[in-house]
């Protein structure tokens, strides 16, 4: 059984409640979202709402669709436009955990078994195709040239940085600036998307858009930092995949980068058999937690991740203080020091 390790950096334990708050200071936007998430899941193909609601009911923090609608509100935004876009954020989002899960072959998503292990992997990436197709139909229901811009640039990159990914899978040798490259692409862009959209249907002016683009980016990039520090800490419960999934697919991400740069000989030999080659043996994760620990690896990508936090707390000071942007600053707490 692989070891749990505790982080260095000590982590406040309140920082939930952020999600709690935000999430409530857009309940009522966020309900109509999840009803018109559940109306555009139908299909007369039986298969298709029934394996979208499968990963949809799994639940999940719903955090881009309530960037979205809290970014439109610190807008002072006052329409409806914002929960398509919603929905179609939360779209695009599950499309790709759906091809996601095909790519890395995992059994376990947000707890449970994953749609690919229940379903198969051709309706899973079948049924992701219709989810990023209804996406752009709610895009184009908005009618936004700048929207549809935002929005389907968001999508193209995103499968640029999965595919990218690939070309970093098994190759130790990556660098942490390939890294974020992936990270950037792959994870925060739809966060930058996602905050911008909301300035776009407010009508603010450019220097608004960007500064929302920054936070969702900077904080997309913080996310997924510890994303990545959990896959080697984390309690598999409260994680809801399996930890060490990184690791037994060979990604290499920001903590082993650490490890391995600040490794002798020995160590770099290890990562290369497990990691390029594959060959990985009985006790392989425990020894390569050891590894992280010893070289402060975790605690490091965490501070990493706390400067784009802070990078993304920044660019919301030209908006007024309001309980939105209080909130949308307790977020970046809570990306930061999350244990699930």
């Amino acid at each position: 059984m692989a070891t749990i390790i505790p982080l260095e950096t000590p982590r406040r334990k309140d920082s939930s409640f952020a999600l709690d708050t935000l999430t409530h200071l857009v309940a009522e936007d966020m309900a109509a979202v999840n009803q018109l998430i559940v109306q555009r899941m139908e299909s007369r193909v039986a298969l298709i709402p029934h394996l979208a609601g499968h990963l949809i009911a799994a639940g999940g923090k719903r955090l881009r669709p309530i960037l979205t609608l809290a970014a439109a509100r610190l807008c002072g935004y006052q329409g409806q436009r914002h929960r398509k876009l919603a929905a179609c954020v939360e779209f695009i989002h599950t499309a790709t955990l759906l091809h996601d899960d095909v790519v890395d072959a995992s059994d376990l998503r947000r707890g449970g078994p994953s749609a690919n292990a229940l379903f198969g992997n051709e309706a899973s990436v079948l049924v992701g195709d219709f989810l990023f197709s209804r996406s752009f139909q709610l895009m184009v229901e908005d009618g936004s040239i700048d929207v549809l811009r935002i929005l389907s640039n968001a999508s193209a990159i995103i499968a640029e940085g999965e595919v990218l990914q690939l070309a970093t899978t098994n190759d130790s040798t990556t660098s942490e600036q390939a890294y974020l490259e992936v990270v950037r692409a792959k994870t925060a862009e739809l966060f930058a998307a996602a905050c911008r959209v909301g300035a776009v249907v407010s009508s603010r002016p450019a220097s608004e858009e960007e500064a929302l683009r920054t936070f969702g980016l900077n904080l997309g990039i913080a996310f997924q930092i510890i994303d990545d520090v959990l896959d080697y800490s984390a309690e598999q419960l409260r994680l809801g995949k399996t930890v060490g999934d990184d690791f037994r697919e060979g990604k290499v991400t920001l903590p082993v980068i650490l490890a391995i740069h600040r490794g002798n000989e020995a160590e770099r030999a290890f990562w290369h058999r497990t990691l390029d080659e594959n060959d990985q043996r009985e006790g392989d994760f425990d020894h390569a937690q050891d590894l992280l620990r010893r070289h402060h690896a975790l605690r490091d990508a965490v501070e990493r991740a706390r400067h784009y936090g802070a990078i993304a707390r920044d660019a919301l000071g030209l908006f007024q203080d309001n309980p939105v942007k209080k909130a949308l600053l307790d977020i970046v707490d809570f990306t930061v020091e999350r244990e699930f």
